[in-house]
């Protein structure tokens, strides 16, 4: 049966916010700022809490539909297109692992890439003027389907010297109402030697912890359908990213929603979430969706490829670069000074 998707005809925005809970207990653990800690923050109806952002959550809903054993699309989406990168003829990465989809260094940072040049070549009318966007649309539909609902920014000069960008059409991120600080804390012992250095790993060492209970906790979903119709790819190929964005949604609250080890959350109730805008339109269920991803997959095959590219350069941390590069100075200073 295919799913009826009238009701979004004339619907600029499909929203949700599916109320969610701890698994276990009341405390849950948000996700965590360099320099600023959690993010909590005031507005009209008091004390909020940012549980997971919206780039987080980005990556969250693509991770619900690859398959990390087999190292591939879930089978319900066998055909999509998407760029798989090996490394010395084994799995590296893939577009829909990376957090910036197409625009992956371990893509466009490839030297002599024939897929790269490829891309240029697609891309090649947007040099100067204004953006076409239906042409980068379909691009992005032929190569990486995931960047027309996650956003891409390709910033590589050389391609339309980097203007080429989209945002995300499905966004999504939960957010923690009237939210309070539990406070605790723990000791990692060493019963070997308690009073070891504690720089290198010895040692008992104390911490403190701070999760937080709240009365609500929403996940909030916003599915910018206008932004859907504007790439102006035609309804089959709209048909199929508007089932997409709704799969990885469905997968998402009937899966795994643990954010951290001490962040696993489900939502209140496992009856079928209701949007709130437009009013009326129910998530389809699961089955309903794979049944009609396949055939909306099948429709725009055409379209869509599955590519796969190399990155041979060898990966080294920055940090193990940043050190042979100060070994390689202190060398040279070295010699200078005649400090042989």
């Amino acid at each position: 049966m295919t799913i009826d998707l009238s009701k979004l005809d004339n619907a600029t925005r499909l929203l949700f916010s599916i109320d969610l809970q701890p698994v276990q207990g009341d405390r849950f653990q948000p996700t965590g700022f360099p320099s600023l800690g959690a993010a909590s923050y005031q507005t009209k109806d008091g004390q909020k809490l940012l549980v997971e952002s919206a780039q987080s959550m980005a990556n969250r809903l693509e991770a619900t539909v690859w398959d990390t054993v087999t190292e591939k699309p879930v089978a319900a989406l066998d055909g999509i297109s998407h760029v798989k990168v090996t490394k010395d003829k084994k799995f590296l990465t893939d577009t829909m692992l990376e957090a910036h989809r197409l625009n992956s260094p371990y893509i466009l940072e490839a030297p002599g890439s024939k897929f790269v040049t490829q891309l240029k070549s697609d891309l090649g009318t947007l040099e100067n003027g204004p953006i076409n966007r239906k042409l980068l649309a379909q691009v992005l539909l032929k190569y990486d389907v995931g960047s027309l609902l996650h956003g891409v920014f390709l910033a590589k000069s050389d391609l339309a010297g980097g203007r080429l960008r989209l945002a995300r059409t499905l966004s999504a991120f939960i957010e923690a109402s009237n939210a309070r600080v539990a406070a605790s804390g723990g000791v990692k012992n060493d019963h070997v030697n308690p009073g070891g250095d504690t720089k290198k790993g010895f040692g008992n060492v104390p911490f403190a912890r701070d999760e937080f209970t709240a009365e609500k906790i929403v996940l909030h979903v916003n599915f910018d359908l206008a932004q859907v119709r504007g790439y102006g790819l035609g309804a089959d190929a709209e048909r199929l990213l508007v089932l997409l964005g709704l799969h990885r949604l469905r997968k998402l609250v009937d899966g795994n929603l643990r954010l951290r080890t001490a962040c696993d959350l489900e939502p209140v109730t496992r009856d079928a979430p209701k949007a709130t805008r437009p009013d009326g339109f129910v998530l389809p269920s699961l089955n309903a969706l794979e049944t009609d991803l396949r055939a909306s997959i099948e429709k725009n095959s055409s379209a869509m490829v599955q590519t796969e590219t190399s990155y041979d350069e060898k990966i080294e941390s920055a940090k193990k670069k940043k050190d042979n590069d100060g070994d390689s100075e202190k060398d040279s200073d070295d010699e200078t000074n005649g400090d042989k």
